[in-house]
């Protein structure tokens, strides 16, 4: 890509980033009793009013974000949705759990009362990352003291005694190093350390050299494959859950890396974050035929299949395959699986399926890595993903992106908004983009 091309895609990048913000604006803001709706069909209309706490947990940080660290969003309307967004989500979120810690909801109703709580540490997380950057914003102490007593109990749980998050010990149950614990909690390290001085790195080191730790264990069949899920000594995992591959998890922790080894100056976590987590997943992850990454793969060919904590799955299955018709069929069918408690072995029937946010973070990881390296083949690998992302995922005629792509690209769902798509992946990636951009453009020698 030439200077001119890379300005032309930056002046593209800011348009879908201006674009995104003013559609999630327009739409997502619950002005009757705060929060955000996210379950928003392609032209905006709202055809469901569950909030989820990771998705509200995210906007707030993206708002944050974005009127904190550019000048263009520092405007009244982000302002407002940015501290709606965190009353609504401090006020509900956290429901206490049998053993008297303070746990997070992962599904609200549109006033506020919780409707599921999921046995992991996911909605934390995403609370932890919404208060610490509304802390910024506002210079509330006190919710910055939330964020890190947050962290130290999900710190607590990870490393010390899950029995807070609420799912029993099974005596066939074998314990798992999942690459979404480290790679999470090493982004909320990078989130709570950020411009906060030595003090606050210091207390974190230690749990983001473990977070390092238990992402290289992902790194398996001498380098040759990054599994999603591995022993927790880092071997690797007998039958189908130790097979699975997901692309976009690699590829984002691949990014997480590449900071940690910048800051830390670690030249070879920066060589392996590369190497491994960035240039591997796009190997084995792009589909040749049809472009775009797959979803999930299996290492040795077969069909992906694991242990599902919800009927997510079984969902897209029945919209792909058209058995649901109408947007209320998908409310009933969404309803009906997501609240259920259920575990069950299923086919990844969507393994195939081109989805929005791995592409995300294949355009930041590469983006990132040309920008680290300048290796001219880092940036072609980057233009084949602009080029994919932007000819399949934004929405010309109603703003903002579509999130599920056939194997073949063509839109399998039309909406803008769901249970685990939102105001973040995009915006965040376009984001970070331009930022990186901007700096390439300004240091062109």
């Amino acid at each position: 890509m030439s200077v001119v091309t890379l300005e032309k895609c930056r002046e593209n990048i800011r348009k879908q980033l201006d674009n995104v913000v003013d559609f999630w604006l327009k739409y997502s803001l619950d002005r009757v009793h705060g929060g955000f709706f996210t379950c928003i069909g392609k032209d905006g209309k709202i055809y469901d009013e569950l909030k989820y706490v990771w998705l509200q947990g995210r906007q707030v940080w993206m708002y944050c974000r974005l009127y904190r660290t550019m000048d263009r969003f520092h405007k009244p309307e982000i302002l407002e949705a940015a501290t709606v967004g965190g009353a609504f989500l401090r006020k509900f979120a956290r429901v206490s759990s049998s053993s008297g810690q303070w746990k997070c909801a992962f599904c609200l109703t549109r006033d506020g009362k919780a409707l599921k709580v999921q046995r992991t540490i996911f909605s934390e997380c995403f609370y932890i990352m919404a208060m610490d950057e509304l802390s910024r914003l506002t210079g509330d102490k006190d919710m910055q003291l939330e964020a890190e007593q947050m962290m130290e109990q999900l710190i607590y749980w990870v490393q010390v005694d899950p029995s807070g998050l609420g799912r029993p010990q099974l005596p066939g149950e074998v314990p798992i190093n999942s690459l979404s614990v480290p790679m999470m909690l090493m982004c909320l390290v990078q989130q709570l350390t950020e411009g906060r001085g030595q003090e606050v790195a210091q207390k974190y080191k230690e749990l983001g050299n473990w977070c390092v730790e238990q992402i290289l264990q992902h790194i398996q069949r001498a380098g040759t494959a990054i599994l999603e899920n591995v022993s927790v000594d880092g071997s690797e995992l007998p039958g189908c859950q130790g097979r699975l591959q997901n692309p976009g998890h690699a590829l984002e922790a691949g990014w997480f890396l590449m900071l940690y080894g910048a800051q830390s100056g670690d030249k070879e976590i920066h060589r392996t974050a590369i190497r491994n987590f960035v240039e591997l997943p796009y190997q084995y992850g792009w589909d040749k035929e049809h472009g775009g990454l797959f979803y999930f793969l299996d290492v040795d060919g077969h069909c992906p299949t694991q242990v599902n904590l919800s009927s997510l799955h079984m969902i897209m299955f029945l919209l792909y395959t058209k058995f649901c018709f109408n947007l209320h069929s998908i409310v009933v069918c969404i309803h009906h699986f997501m609240i259920s408690h259920v575990a069950f072995v299923s086919e990844q029937l969507e393994w195939s399926m081109k989805l929005w946010w791995p592409h995300c973070e294949a355009l930041i990881a590469f983006l990132m890595a040309y920008s680290h390296t300048r290796k001219p083949e880092l940036l072609e690998i980057f233009s084949e993903v602009y080029q994919y992302t932007f000819s399949h995922f934004p929405d010309a005629e109603n703003g903002e992106w579509f999130g599920y792509l056939t194997q073949e690209g063509k839109v399998a769902l039309d909406f803008k908004g769901g249970p685990f798509k939102g105001f973040f992946h995009v915006p965040r990636c376009l984001y970070m983009c331009e930022r990186i951009l901007d700096d390439l453009l300004e240091n062109k020698d």
